[in-house]
C-alpha cells in the first residue's frame, strides 16, 4: 500500500537515472568528457536535505499527535459527562431528559467531525476530486449530514443550526441552555450543574483545539522548501553515483539506475509522509480516525443508557480506520 501510495517518484527515477546514465555514455564516448558531480558535496548536501526533511516530519507529526490526543480528552470527557449525568439527575423523566442530552452530545461529535473534514485550499483536495486515496468526506457534509443528525435531534432543531456558519458551537450553546433549564426544573442542584457545564466548556476547548489544527496551515517555509530541496538534491543525484560507478564493469552501471531510483524514492517518501502528515483532519487514510472514535463514543454512550439498536463500531479499510 506505502509503495502504491508513492511509486511515482521511483518510477521516474528510474528513468531519468537511466536517461542521465546514458547521456553519461554519449558524452564520455562522443567527447571524452566525464559527466559527473564529485559524490563527496553532494552527499554533503543530501545529509542536509536528510535532516531538513526530518524536522519538517517532526513537526508534521507533532500536529497529528496532539490532533489524536486532543480526540483522546474528548472521548474520556464524553465518557465522564455521560456518567456524571446519569448519575446527577433526578426526577421522574429522568431518563428522557438524559437521553435528550446525551443524544445532543452525539450530534455534536457527528457535526464536530464533519466540520474538520471540510477542504481547505492548502489541504490535498486535487486527490479527493480524483478520487484516488482519500473519500470524499467534504462532500458527505452536505449529503448524509442530514441523515445522520436527525437521528439524534429533532428536525426543527437540526434545520435551526443549518443556518448558522459553526453548527457544532450553536450545538453546545444549546447544551449548556438546556442543563440550566433542567436545573431551573429541579433535576439537579447547583454544585452538580457547574460540573456539567464545567464539562461543556471542556468540549469548548477540545472544539477550539481541534479547529485551530484545521484552520492554520503547516508553515509554507517548511513545507514548501524541503520539496525543493529534496527535487534538486534528486536531479542531481545520478550524476554524483555516475562518479562511483565510473570505470566499473557494465553490471555495476545497470544496478546503479534500480539503486539510485531507490534513493530518490526514499527521499520523496520522506518528504510525502511528512506533507500528508501536516492536516489530520483532510480525511486522508493517514489522517486521526475521528470517524471511528466518533462511533466508539456514541456506542458508549448509548450502552450507557441501554439504547436499542446499538451500532457497531467502524471497520478497518485496506487496513485503516476513518
Amino acid at each position: 500500500m506505502t509503495f502504491n501510495w508513492s511509486k511515482q517518484p521511483f518510477l521516474c527515477g528510474l528513468v531519468y537515472s537511466a536517461l542521465v546514465t546514458m547521456l553519461y555514455l554519449y558524452v564520455d564516448k562522443t567527447f571524452g568528457v566525464e559527466l559527473v558531480l564529485s559524490w563527496q558535496p553532494l552527499g554533503v548536501f543530501g545529509i542536509a536535505v536528510a535532516f531538513y526533511l526530518g524536522f519538517k516530519n517532526n513537526s508534521s507529526y507533532d500536529r497529528t499527535w496532539e490532533a489524536r490526543k486532543i480526540w483522546g480528552a474528548i472521548t474520556n470527557n464524553s465518557r465522564s459527562f455521560a456518567a456524571q449525568l446519569m448519575a446527577y439527575m433526578q426526577g421522574a423523566q429522568k431518563e428522557i431528559y438524559v437521553r435528550e442530552v446525551l443524544y445532543r452530545h452525539i450530534a455534536w461529535l457527528t457535526a464536530l467531525r464533519y466540520q474538520l473534514r471540510l477542504a481547505k485550499e492548502w489541504e490535498h483536495t486535487e486527490d479527493r476530486v480524483k478520487g484516488l486515496y482519500n473519500p470524499t468526506i467534504c462532500v458527505a457534509y452536505f449529503t448524509q449530514l442530514d441523515k445522520e443528525m436527525i437521528n439524534f435531534i429533532s428536525e426543527e432543531e437540526f434545520q435551526h443550526y443549518k443556518s448558522k456558519s459553526n453548527m457544532a458551537t450553536q450545538i453546545l450553546a444549546r447544551q449548556s441552555a438546556r442543563l440550566q433549564e433542567l436545573r431551573d426544573a429541579g433535576y439537579f442542584e447547583d454544585f452538580r450543574h457547574m460540573e456539567l457545564q464545567k464539562m461543556i466548556h471542556g468540549f469548548y476547548e477540545n472544539q477550539g483545539q481541534s479547529e485551530r489544527i484545521k484552520s492554520f496551515p503547516f508553515p509554507r517555509q517548511y513545507a514548501s522548501v524541503a520539496l525543493w530541496v529534496t527535487t534538486i538534491f534528486c536531479v542531481l543525484l545520478p550524476f554524483g553515483m555516475l562518479e562511483v560507478i565510473a570505470g566499473k564493469p557494465w553490471f555495476n552501471m545497470l544496478i546503479s539506475i534500480p539503486v539510485t531510483a531507490m534513493i530518490i524514492w526514499i527521499f520523496f517518501l520522506m518528504e510525502k509522509i511528512g506533507d500528508y502528515s501536516e492536516n489530520p483532519f483532510e480525511g486522508t487514510y493517514n489522517d486521526v480516525p475521528i470517524t471511528s472514535i466518533a462511533r466508539n463514543i456514541e456506542i458508549d454512550i448509548r450502552e450507557m443508557i441501554n439504547d436499542r439498536e446499538v451500532p457497531k463500531p467502524i471497520e478497518p479499510i485496506n487496513g485503516f480506520l476513518m
